[in-house]
C-alpha cells in the first residue's frame, strides 16, 4: 500500500508543469482584459459621453476588421510552424504579405465609406486624418503586435507569449493613463496620435524581442489561402451574433434590463479567458498529433475535454457564488443582475466543450468543418436570439443561448468523431496495403 501515495505523487509531479502553465497562461489574458477595462474607463472619464460613444463605434467596426486583415493566415503560422519550426521563415513571409494586403483594401474601404457617418472632428481635413490613424492603428498594427503571441505560441514559448499579451495591455493602459491624466487629451483626434504613437513603440520592441527566429522568406502559400480564410470567418458570425441580442432588448426591453444584461454578458465573455487559456496550450500539441491523420487527436482531446469541463464548471461557480455581491459593485439599481447571472452563468461550460472540439478540427487543419459548425450556428443563433428576444424578453434570450450554445455542442462532436473513425479506417487500410 505503501507504493500508491508514491505513484500518485508522480502522476501529480507529470501534470504539474501543464497545471503551471495553464495558471500563467490564464492569469495572462486575466491580466490583460483587467488592464483594457481600466484603460477604457480611463478614456471614459476624460473623452464625456459624446466622444467616448464616437470611439467605441470605431472601435466596435475596427475589432471586426482586424479578424479579416490577415486573412486568418495566424492560425496556419501557429499549426505548421508547430509541426516544422524550419518553415517559421515562409509561414511569417506569407502572413505578412497577406496582412499588407488585406489591409490595405481594409483601410481603402474605410476611407471611403466612415468619414460618411462619423465624425471624430469638426474639420474635414483633421477628420479624415484621425480615420486614418485608427484605422492604421487598430487595424494594421494590432494585427501584427497580436502576431507575436502566435509566433511565441508556435515555438512552445508560452511563457513569452503570455508577457507578450500582457505587455500589449500595459503599454495602451500607460498611453492612456499618460496622455489623459498627464497631458488632459480629451478628444478622439487627441488620443489618435497617442495611441498610434504608443503602438509603433510596442511593435518595435516586439519585432527586436522576435529577431531570434529569423527573418521572413516572402512567399504565398496558397493551399493556406482558403484555410485562413474559413478560419477566420467564424470570428466575423461570432461578432454578430453577441451583439443581436442587446439590440433587440434595446427595442423590447426596459432600461434596467438591458444594463443588468450587458453587464452580465461582459462578465461571461471575460469567463471564456480560462477556456481560451487551455486552448492556447493544447493547440501546439494537436497540430502535430494530427500530422498522420485526426484520428491520433481524439483521445487526447477526450482528455482535454475533461479539464475544460472542470476549467468551465469552476468559472461558473464563481459567477454564481459571486452574483449576490455585484450590484454592489454596479449600483443597486441594477435588479436583475444577481439573477441574470445565476441563469447566464453556465453557458461557459457548454462553450469549454465546443471549443474543445473545434480546436482539434482547427489544429488537423479541417478548417472547412470547423467554419460550417461555427457558421451555421452563429448564422442561425442570430436569427433565434433575435426572434426568441422579440417574443419573450428577456427569458427567450436566455433559452435561445442555451439552445444554440447546445448544438454547437453536439454538431462539433458528432463531425470531430466521424472524421476520426474515417480517418482511422484509411490508416488501417494504409497499413494493410503495405504489409
Amino acid at each position: 500500500m505503501a507504493h500508491i501515495p508514491t505513484d500518485r505523487a508522480g502522476r501529480l509531479r507529470q501534470f504539474l508543469p501543464m497545471i503551471l502553465s495553464y495558471a500563467a497562461s490564464s492569469g495572462s489574458l486575466v491580466t490583460a482584459n483587467a488592464a483594457q477595462l481600466v484603460t477604457f474607463a480611463i478614456l471614459a472619464r476624460f473623452f464625456g459621453a459624446d466622444q467616448f460613444g464616437v470611439y467605441v463605434a470605431f472601435t466596435a467596426i475596427t475589432s471586426i476588421a482586424v479578424h479579416l486583415c490577415g486573412l486568418g493566415a495566424n492560425e496556419c503560422l501557429v499549426r505548421r510552424v508547430a509541426q516544422d519550426h524550419a518553415i517559421y521563415p515562409k509561414m511569417l513571409g506569407h502572413n505578412l504579405i497577406l496582412i499588407a494586403i488585406s489591409s490595405a483594401v481594409l483601410i481603402t474601404a474605410g476611407m471611403i465609406i466612415l468619414p460618411r457617418w462619423i465624425e471624430l472632428s469638426p474639420n474635414p481635413a483633421v477628420n479624415l486624418a484621425t480615420i486614418l490613424l485608427m484605422l492604421v492603428t487598430n487595424i494594421v498594427l494590432v494585427r501584427l503586435i497580436l502576431l507575436a503571441e502566435q509566433i511565441f505560441i508556435a515555438h512552445s514559448r508560452f511563457a513569452d507569449a503570455n508577457k507578450s499579451v500582457v505587455g500589449f495591455a500595459f503599454a495602451r493602459t500607460g498611453a492612456a493613463a499618460l496622455a489623459c491624466l498627464g497631458f488632459g487629451v480629451s478628444t478622439v483626434t487627441q488620443w489618435a496620435v497617442w495611441q498610434f504613437a504608443a503602438h509603433v513603440l510596442v511593435l518595435l520592441v516586439y519585432a527586436w524581442w522576435l529577431r531570434k527566429f529569423g527573418p521572413p522568406r516572402y512567399r504565398i502559400v496558397r493551399d493556406e489561402i482558403r484555410l485562413g480564410i474559413l478560419f477566420a470567418t467564424p470570428f466575423i458570425f461570432r461578432a454578430v451574433r453577441q451583439n443581436v441580442d442587446l439590440l433587440m432588448l434595446g427595442i423590447v426591453a426596459t432600461p434596467e434590463v438591458i444594463g443588468s444584461y450587458g453587464v452580465v454578458r461582459r462578465i461571461t465573455d471575460s469567463s471564456y479567458m480560462t477556456v481560451d487559456a487551455l486552448n492556447r496550450l493544447v493547440y501546439p500539441g494537436l497540430a502535430r498529433a494530427s500530422t498522420k491523420g485526426i484520428h491520433n487527436v481524439v483521445d487526447r482531446s477526450k482528455k482535454i475535454l475533461i479539464a475544460g469541463l472542470g476549467i468551465g464548471a469552476v468559472s461558473a461557480i464563481a459567477i454564481f457564488v459571486l452574483a449576490p455581491f455585484l450590484p454592489i459593485l454596479f449600483g443597486r439599481e441594477y435588479v436583475s443582475l444577481e439573477s441574470f447571472s445565476r441563469i447566464l452563468c453556465w453557458v461557459v461550460i457548454l462553450v469549454s466543450m465546443w471549443a474543445v472540439a473545434t480546436e482539434a478540427l482547427g489544429a488537423a487543419g479541417q478548417h472547412a468543418f470547423r467554419a460550417a459548425i461555427l457558421n451555421t450556428g452563429n448564422v442561425l443563433g442570430a436569427i433565434l436570439i433575435a426572434f426568441a428576444t422579440w417574443l419573450a424578453p428577456p427569458q427567450g434570450t436566455f433559452f435561445s443561448i442555451y439552445v444554440i450554445e447546445g448544438g454547437i455542442v453536439i454538431a462539433a462532436w458528432i463531425v470531430l468523431l466521424r472524421l476520426a473513425r474515417r480517418s482511422r479506417r484509411a490508416s488501417e487500410a494504409g497499413g494493410n496495403n503495405q504489409s
